[in-house]
């Protein structure tokens, strides 16, 4: 806080009070007449959970921007490290997550979370740098939630990725298309936005009759129904570890030729009916 008779100037420093700078925000928006915004690690949103929920049930226009938002953390180790995080606040009603997969969706994010009037918002962003996927003119699909960011004529099954996974479906893609298997990449930055969007066009864009992969390195569960009971989700059923970003992606299985494989084993399965389902997500230790 401003100490003194130093009040000047438009930002707060709460230091490690998490719940305060939460609350905080709610009571500033209340106030009205600012947008208020506050940032922290994506980790310690459980500290904040409380008053995000509230300014959720009184629609409130506040912002979280949560950076260091998975194990690309790194060495910090998994106290630090996001995995049931995204998946848990995306199910807090009237709450708007979005996981932004370069800056373009980033811009994005942060201005449909500036004009939202009726709920709050949250930025989930890497610690990482992130190539960019993207360009201008896919501004309107992004607004969307999720949306068609590469696709091959006659696709035979759909990845369907957030943030910084969302390069690693990307080249997922390109690998399988030099196997000759079509595929659609579909980027969703908010699942939330997405799922408000008309039956026909989350049909357009995640068709029922396609296989589908979805790859996030976060806890699972959330994309089942995405994907369906034989689809399968590449993500993180436990805690991180410690060690580079990197190491740690291979480690935990989060990369092109893990979504390539589960892609292909869906192929196969679709041309043979008969065979038993897929396990629910892709872990190690679990295929």
């Amino acid at each position: 806080m401003k100490a003194g008779r130093d009040h000047w100037g438009n930002h707060l420093s709460y230091g490690v009070r998490e719940f305060g700078m939460a609350a905080i925000m709610n009571g500033i928006a209340l106030h009205r007449g600012y947008i208020p915004y506050g940032g922290t690690f994506l980790t310690f949103s459980d500290y904040s959970r409380n008053a995000i929920r509230m300014a959720a049930l009184m629609k409130l226009r506040v912002i979280h921007v949560f950076t260091h938002d998975s194990i690309g953390l790194g060495e910090d180790g998994p106290t630090h490290q996001s995995v049931e995080h995204v998946p848990s606040l995306r199910i807090i009603p009237g709450l708007d997550v979005w996981r932004p997969a370069d800056g373009l969706e980033t811009a994005v994010a942060w201005a449909s979370a500036v004009e939202r009037r009726d709920g709050p918002s949250a930025l989930a962003l890497s610690r990482q740098n992130l190539p960019r996927l993207t360009d201008v003119a896919m501004v309107g699909n992004i607004r969307k939630g999720g949306y068609v960011l590469a696709e091959q004529p006659n696709p035979q099954a759909v990845i369907v990725a957030t943030g910084s996974e969302t390069s690693l479906a990307m080249a997922a893609h390109q690998a399988l298309s030099a196997l000759g298997i079509a595929t659609r990449v579909v980027s969703m930055p908010c699942t939330n936005v997405f799922d408000r969007q008309s039956e026909a066009y989350q049909e357009m864009i995640l068709p029922l009759a396609l296989p589908t992969v979805a790859v996030e390195a976060a806890h699972p569960d959330f994309w089942r129904k995405y994907v369906g009971r034989t689809g399968v989700v590449v993500g993180i059923a436990s805690f991180g570890e410690s060690a580079p970003a990197g190491d740690l992606y291979k480690h935990f299985g989060i990369t092109p030729e893990r979504v390539v494989e589960a892609v292909r084993t869906l192929v196969h399965r679709a041309a043979h009916r008969g065979e038993q389902p897929l396990p629910e997500h892709i872990v190690p230790g679990t295929h």
